[in-house]
């Protein structure tokens, strides 16, 4: 592999100069922090167009997407049932500010794929559906704790971006500036997976806790999965002490199975927030519950949220395009079976090269940590190599792969990746393992 990140040839003149000059008009030249590489070092490309399993950019360079968008384009890039589903309503009109058929459409789409969800609410991002799922958990509970799990990631909710304190049952600090200590302080962190350590949280905190969040499987952390029995363990203590659970499936939902991880794992959550497949890849987010704790959301209710472009026509034809083509028998298999052999060849190539590396999957997500550790937890993955992923990273890049830019990150297979982009993208990481 390269000694050091972004000395390569890719990306080219006009990804650098149109980069470049975006930093002067948007920090950091980005609207969302890890695209503008800074974990991985290096100048990103500035993408022109997507189709299948591919990305091009300004410079003509072709890239095997492992990005998907950071997940919501299980179908690739503009997938033609999706677009055609686009182009119908963009032809209608799209946006109105007022109800339309679409939405109903979704809505039963959801609530037939989660047990879980007998009544949904659209809004337009995976932070608006945790925020506001936090909100309806303590109007229903009259409690005002929460509690969050090290290396779970919920979105830019003040709330959440919280950071572990110095014991088990402290209450977290703020995690960024700009968070008041006093907001902070109403949300308690405990290690993922930890089993002692949430039993002992719940029987100290129980009866203050509105709600526990938790990505199912993390997934903001690198891929980590929990440990056999944990999700049952969670839901029965959060059942006992009277405390909402809370499954963030932003990126699990429709993504590991058409039901999400609580397909998968059998388990169903008070409260569900949903993103990124939902939409297509079109802006989006949705939160759901039983009827009775739904009703409690306005207009039905007395728990105020709100917002213009909430169930936008064009998120809605694109996310009911999506959800329909993953209803199709065998979709999940068919991605299990492309995915399980991708990771296992990766573990394979890294042995063959003497590379030290750990690939967690589940289901179409996988993360290669460099590590000869396990990586079960927040602590485990961070003691991961960053600067070797660094290395691994601009080495797939220059030659046409593109992998997350962040070790703590998840790479996403796609139904429109097929055996002959599997087979080349694991010959580019036996080239970037040898060199």
């Amino acid at each position: 592999m390269a000694d050091l990140p972004g000395a390569g040839a890719r990306p080219g003149p006009r990804s650098r100069a149109l980069f470049e000059a975006a930093k002067a008009l948007m920090p950091g030249g980005v609207n969302s922090p890890v695209r503008a590489f800074g974990a991985v070092g290096g100048t990103p490309p500035i993408l022109a167009r997507g189709a299948g399993a591919r990305v091009w950019d300004v410079d003509g360079a072709e890239y095997i997407d492992y990005l998907a968008s950071w997940g919501p384009l299980i179908l690739g890039h503009a997938d033609p049932d999706v677009k055609w589903a686009l182009v119908e309503a963009l032809e209608r009109g799209w946006t109105y500010g007022a109800p339309t058929e679409a939405e109903g459409e979704m809505a039963r789409l959801v609530t037939a794929a989660f047990p879980s969800i007998e009544m949904v609410r659209f809004v337009s991002s995976g932070t608006e559906a945790t925020m506001s799922a936090l909100r309806l958990a303590r109007a229903c509970t009259g409690r005002t704790a929460i509690l969050k799990f090290a290396g779970c990631y919920h979105g830019h909710v003040d709330a959440l971006l919280v950071q572990a304190g110095s014991g088990l049952a402290t209450f977290g600090l703020p995690g960024t500036a700009g968070v008041p200590a006093a907001v902070a302080a109403d949300t308690l962190v405990v290690p993922y997976g930890d089993a002692a350590a949430l039993a002992e949280v719940l029987r100290l905190h129980g009866e203050r806790l509105a709600a526990v969040i938790i990505e199912p499987v993390a997934a903001n952390m690198g891929v980590v999965t929990p440990p056999e029995g944990y999700l049952q363990q969670l839901r029965d203590l959060c059942t006992a002490s009277g405390t909402l659970l809370i499954f963030d499936e932003v990126i699990t939902g429709f993504r590991v199975a058409y039901g999400g991880a609580q397909e998968r794992f059998g388990i169903r959550a008070d409260i569900t927030c949903l993103g990124k497949i939902v939409g297509g890849g079109l802006p989006v987010g949705a939160y759901g519950g039983s009827r009775a704790i739904m009703e409690r959301v306005a207009p039905s209710g007395d728990v105020y949220q709100a917002g213009t472009l909430s169930g936008n026509p064009l998120a809605m034809a694109a996310g009911a395009a999506t959800l329909r083509a993953l209803a199709v028998p065998g979709v999940y298999d068919g991605l299990e079976a492309m995915t399980a052999p991708f990771a296992a060849g990766v573990v394979e190539a890294a042995r063959r090269h003497g590379r030290s590396v750990r690939v967690n999957r589940f289901g179409s997500m996988l993360t290669v940590f460099f590590t000869d550790a396990d990586v079960r937890d927040y602590a485990s993955a961070q003691r991961a190599d960053t600067a070797a992923y660094a290395r691994f990273f601009h080495a797939l890049l220059d030659r046409g792969v593109y992998f997350p830019p962040a070790q703590f990150e998840t790479a996403f297979v796609s139904l429109a990746h097929r055996p002959d982009d599997i087979e080349r993208t694991l010959a580019v990481i036996e080239e970037a393992f040898a060199n």
